[in-house]
């Protein structure tokens, strides 16, 4: 595998353009992450695209690699989403569980 980092989001527009597009997993809005999985002739090519990292295009040796990154990919993405709804459903229990001025009679 090889990566190098690229700086714009037109270049990685540009090159998914004329490739052959396999797969996109990641949305900008819900994991500020997207990659497309894609064919350009040889080549196997992911196309990051981050809101808050380097952006970088991956070129996989050959079409298993690229099969597994796939799948790694989509277990990071699930990942980072489950672990943010956690927190969020974490945030809003325990706003709701504590009623200081209904606590605070009792005492």
């Amino acid at each position: 595998m090889q990566e190098i980092e690229i700086s714009s989001w037109a270049t990685l527009d540009a090159l998914k353009k004329v490739a052959d597009v396999i797969e996109t997993v990641g949305d900008l809005h819900d994991s500020h992450q997207m990659s497309v999985f894609c064919v350009i002739e040889d080549d196997y090519l992911e196309l990051c695209y981050t809101d808050s990292a380097t952006n970088y295009l991956r070129r996989y040796d050959d079409e298993e690699e690229f099969e597994e990154a796939i799948e790694e990919r989509k277990e990071e993405i699930e990942e980072g989403l489950y672990d943010e709804d956690f927190k969020d459903e974490e945030e809003e229990e325990s706003d709701e569980d504590l009623d200081f001025k209904e606590d605070s009679d009792d005492y």
